[in-house]
């Protein structure tokens, strides 16, 4: 049913057709109601507008004191938006926007990654004890209850398998085609264990794991005992290999695990600790920062987190080292990208990535360098579109958003950010 349109008529293709006129400063409510059954009275506009404004202030919190309030009061809006009454958050809302003009690098983001999950989670419980991170926690413990050391790398909104890809035929977006689904589920990342384990610590430190999250706990670090030494496509889901930031990732989340009481040490730790000495033994490049695997000694923006989440010390030479190196070769403009594909200048094989800006702004707040922090911080949030929402990459030379949106990780690094920024600048 609509209505606010009294004068409208059909058209014979099919169109609505109405002439509305509306003095200077004035408003005029168009409401349509959508239901399965039928209407006995169309919705009263006033009554919808005040239960719309008062469900959004009910579901984002004030966020006082926190460094760019209103950008981190947004994404936290739009992570709200993203999430399913599952508890499940999209990567993204979009399909098929392009990363490159006609380069064929047009995915499908509609579907929840664990990792970006517990991103989320751990980004909002920098903030405090929010329905988001139950819904996290809930979302993320169902999958490891339901598919154990099998746990697939991304979902559907209601927990179901990411549909095989196919394309569409349709003309896409300018420079794209339309694609829906995504290979992903048909990839092992090993890091998604050791990222749940970060969620589910966070979520313990403040009294919100129940049962089934400490139950997906111990089959989480079950699987990362069963399958650390296989190889996986790692966070950039490209081609199988022993990648230092799974199995880091790893070492960090049974730490935490252990830390918060989710899990015993006494089963935590010595893995961990094997985790840590393998890669050092064979991923540690000779100037002294990690590598990317045993096989590929580049360095990757990838690999600041695992300082970030613990799995070793920020002030330790190899957090050093990296940080050094990531800020030499990756970086430009207070920009960050996520490796280098080649030879080619960054910006020419691919955007920034707006994630990794924010980690190194963690990093810096890591050695407690609070201005560089910040800048950081401020120059990667300004990266985002007139109604401040944020892609996956960000072309630096052109001033341009690329690829899908809003892009919820990237949402969830900012908010993380002015929590954490926040908490020291206090």
């Amino acid at each position: 049913m609509l209505t606010g349109l009294p004068d409208a008529r059909v058209r014979a293709c099919g169109g609505l057709h109405a002439v509305l006129r509306l003095p200077a400063g004035t408003h005029h409510d168009l409401v349509l109601d959508l239901a399965d059954r039928p209407i006995d009275e169309p919705s009263d506009p006033a009554a919808a507008w005040r239960a719309t404004e008062s469900a959004w202030a009910a579901d984002v919190p004030a966020l006082t004191g926190l460094p760019g309030r209103r950008d981190a009061r947004h994404a936290f809006a739009v992570l709200t938006g993203l999430t399913g009454p599952d508890g499940g958050t999209v990567a993204a809302a979009t399909t098929s926007l392009p990363e490159r003009a006609e380069q064929g690098r047009n995915y499908d983001y509609r579907y929840v990654w664990i990792r970006d999950q517990a991103y989320i989670g751990q980004g909002v419980a920098a903030c405090g004890p929010h329905r988001l991170l139950a819904g996290s926690v809930r979302f993320v413990a169902a999958r490891l209850l339901e598919h154990g050391p099998g746990l697939a790398p991304a979902y559907t909104v209601r927990g179901g398998p990411v549909p095989e890809l196919r394309r569409l035929d349709l003309p896409g977006y300018p420079g794209g085609f339309d694609v829906v689904g995504n290979r992903v589920r048909r990839q092992f990342q090993l890091d998604a264990f050791g990222e749940s384990l970060l969620l589910f610590a966070a979520a313990a430190r403040h009294g919100m794991l129940d049962r089934d999250g400490r139950r997906a706990a111990r089959v989480a670090a079950a699987a990362i005992a069963a399958r650390h030494r296989e190889p996986d496509s790692g966070i950039w889901e490209i081609h199988p290999d022993h990648w230092t930031h799974s199995r880091l990732t790893c070492a960090a989340g049974l730490r935490a695990a252990a830390e918060a009481g989710v899990l015993p040490a006494t089963d935590c730790l010595p893995l961990a600790d094997r985790l840590t000495a393998d890669a050092f033994a064979d991923s540690r490049h000779p100037s002294g920062r990690w590598q990317r695997s045993p096989s590929d000694p580049a360095v990757d923006a990838a690999l600041l987190l695992p300082a970030l989440r613990g799995a070793v010390p920020p002030d330790a030479p190899v957090s050093r080292a990296t940080l050094a190196a990531v800020l030499a070769e990756l970086t430009d403009d207070h920009f960050c990208y996520r490796f280098r594909h080649d030879d080619r200048p960054l910006a020419d094989a691919e955007g920034a990535f707006l994630l990794c800006g924010f980690l190194v702004s963690l990093a810096h707040l890591g050695r407690h360098d609070l201005p560089e922090a910040l800048r950081w911080y401020e120059r990667n949030r300004a990266a985002c579109g007139p109604a401040g929402l944020f892609a996956e990459e960000f072309d630096v030379p052109q001033r341009q958003l690329r690829g899908n949106l809003p892009q919820s990780f990237v949402h969830a690094l900012l908010l993380e950010c002015a929590a954490r920024l926040a908490h020291c600048s206090a």
